[in-house]
């Protein structure tokens, strides 16, 4: 299992992954400007490749963009397929290739590249089994029914999972979440923290929950949804805690338990926190552990 870290890695370890391709390659798009993995993904059909794009039916402010790049890619010789339009938004980020799965919280943008994001990868074969699964219900506009407890699928099992995540916590939750706004998953956060473990966020709460420190997210735009317990398990996906990303969309999202990963993930979530202060504190003390920070997540495989 690997994890790719936004900004510091970009769009590379994709386009590196589709360079290599031998077999296949399934790509689901929300959103998508890099002309780099475009050009890979066509170079990889040339060389007899099988390539598959997902392609959203819609998003705020891009549909003309997404039709482009349909017909782009079956000018290429891709196999494009549009998501059905009874989920108002096909918002996840995914991609395997011979094998690999790639879940990400970010999409094939620049300003998402140069956003704090992170992606999993894996090979774990019940996972990119079922998230085959996902991709062939959704690309022919089939009902899905999920069947494995890591791969987090809304609306189908991501509340139930998650709610399950957090209830597990026992000591520390470290979250990047822009609002968590849901109202179980606020009592939920709410009950953890009365039990005593130690919640810090970087993003909004709705409502105020004493125990849960919740800050912004300095330097970068944040473009992420995961969340680090206990040190030793995670994750990464494109569900927010909100009511709508859990019911109401198409979102995909991994939970890991590989402790390397969560320790990485947990190293950059201090970093980033390093560079914060709790309201009303003086910004120059929280200035002098920037460096300090960078270089505990770098040591841990931040870069």
């Amino acid at each position: 299992m690997k994890l790719i870290i936004q900004p510091e890695d970009g769009i590379k370890p994709l386009v590196q992954a589709v360079r290599r391709a031998k077999k296949s390659i399934d790509i689901v798009i929300f959103r998508f400007d890099r002309s780099e993995l475009e050009k890979a993904l066509e170079a990889a059909v040339a060389r007899g490749v099988s390539v598959r794009a997902l392609i959203a039916h819609t998003n705020r402010g891009g549909e003309k963009s997404l039709r482009k790049l349909e017909l782009k890619l079956l000018n290429a010789g891709v196999t494009v397929a549009r998501t059905a339009d009874d989920l108002p938004r096909y918002h996840g980020k995914m991609m395997m290739v011979d094998g690999a799965l790639y879940v990400l919280g970010f999409n094939y943008t620049q300003l998402d590249l140069d956003s704090r994001s992170f992606g999993i990868v894996t090979r774990e074969p019940r996972l990119v089994k079922e998230a085959a699964s996902l991709f062939e219900a959704d690309s022919t506009r089939q009902s899905y029914t999920p069947s494995n407890d890591n791969l987090v699928i809304s609306p189908e099992s991501s509340r139930e999972l998650l709610s399950m995540f957090i209830k597990r916590a026992k000591k520390q939750l470290l979250i990047y979440d822009a609002k968590v706004s849901d109202r179980l998953m606020l009592r939920l956060l709410q009950a953890r923290a009365k039990a005593g473990v130690e919640i810090r966020m970087f993003g909004k709460l709705t409502k105020d929950i004493p125990g849960v420190d919740a800050r912004k997210m300095p330097d970068l735009r944040l473009h992420v949804r995961a969340m680090i317990r206990d040190g030793s398990s995670a994750f990464v996906g494109s569900q927010s805690l909100r009511k709508v990303e859990l019911d109401g969309r198409r979102e995909v999202g991994v939970i890991i338990t590989n402790p390397v990963v969560a320790k990485t993930m947990q190293a950059v979530f201090e970093a980033d926190w390093s560079q914060t202060q709790p309201k009303g504190a003086d910004k120059d003390a929280s200035d002098k552990d920037k460096d300090k920070g960078r270089e505990k997540a770098m040591a841990a495989g931040g870069g």
